[in-house]
């Protein structure tokens, strides 16, 4: 029986593959980005029916700014009780820490399919988006969330790179924001910030240097590894990989070849690819995963809001980063820290 399911499945890739349905041009990471794509249209027109069909369930928000450290951060604050139902139904189909809840990506919801990627994975709509058209790269097979990323992740998260402009992010488990079990990367289209701003945490990074090395920004004042993209040449899964790797030994989460690593976050544009280790998984009651380290966070309500505007968002970045630095702090009460 697995056979047959892995030779359907590479069938079906193959045959995507000869009707074009990817486009094998030179729009890699690193490349110049695309007018229009078979991935982002697509996507388009499934949400579009999964919305109607009530498969899609976008958690409503509303659109706020804080500047904090030469960043204009994007909050979203759900929006009344649609936003807030939304979001606590997001909570109780979590399966990251509770494994008797049904694995939504096993099988996966046929409503949210956009695309075969590969033998390997698949490409789903995010079921409760706050960021339009948000996608997910999920293993067919499954995998913890927790374990390494490898080429064939790679892989498939580059053909929808080429396809999609967008933040790609790796919650890796519980502390770094991670909701589901099952090894799933995402990618959320640009801009981040409906103003128009791709990806606010750009102003912090400063120009680009050093193509291909790992460096760190000044301007970021949590540990991380930043390491930008190549204008003239085009990424490989094989080099993405290395170079992810060599990131996550940067940062102290990942030393030895047998052993899992510590919880991170790890982020890439066509431009930089960035990783963040974790000690906790929010604080003050928000939390953080991947987007927050992009300049893109999530409030509850007023309250939440006005404490994030009296902290600042990058102290907030930076104590779930680096418990040793603030747990003496009491106003930056921490959770779900290790």
């Amino acid at each position: 029986m697995r056979r047959r399911v892995r030779s359907n499945s590479f069938i079906a890739y193959s045959l995507l593959l000869i009707n074009g349905y990817f486009s094998m041009g030179d729009d890699v990471w690193g490349g110049a980005p695309v007018e229009e794509s078979n991935l982002g249209a697509t996507a388009r027109r499934v949400a579009a029916r999964a919305r109607q069909s009530g498969a899609l369930r976008p958690i409503e928000t509303t659109l706020h700014h804080i500047e904090h450290g030469g960043v204009r951060f994007v909050v979203r604050m759900l929006d009344g009780a649609s936003g807030r139902k939304a979001a606590q139904h997001r909570l109780q189909q979590a399966t990251i820490d509770q494994p008797r809840i049904a694995n939504p990506f096993l099988p996966h919801d046929p409503a949210l399919f956009v695309a075969e990627l590969s033998p390997t994975h698949l490409c789903l709509l995010n079921k409760y988006p706050v960021v339009e058209h948000h996608l997910l790269i999920v293993t067919r097979a499954f995998e913890a969330q927790e374990s390494l990323l490898t080429v064939a992740d790679f892989d498939a998260l580059l053909k929808c790179q080429r396809e999609v402009d967008g933040l790609a992010f790796y919650n890796s488990g519980k502390i770094a924001g991670a909701s589901q079990r099952h090894k799933h990367l995402q990618l959320a289209p640009f801009p981040l910030d409906p103003t128009g701003v791709d990806s606010p945490i750009d102003r912090a990074l400063g120009a680009p240097h050093h193509y291909g090395e790992i460096v760190r920004s000044p301007h970021l004042p949590f540990v991380h590894a930043l390491l930008w993209l190549s204008e003239n040449r085009f990424a490989e899964a094989e080099e993405i990989a290395g170079s992810y790797r060599s990131m996550l030994n940067a940062i102290g989460v990942w030393t030895d070849e047998l052993a899992a690593p510590k919880p991170y976050n790890w982020l890439a544009t066509r431009r930089w690819m960035l990783a963040v280790p974790r000690c906790a998984e929010g604080v003050g009651g928000i939390s953080v995963n991947g987007l927050g380290f992009a300049g893109s966070l999530l409030v509850r309500d007023e309250v939440q809001l006005a404490w994030l505007r009296t902290v600042g968002p990058l102290n907030v970045l930076c104590a779930v980063s680096d418990c040793r630095a603030t747990l003496a702090d009491k106003s930056l009460p921490l959770q779900g820290a290790e």
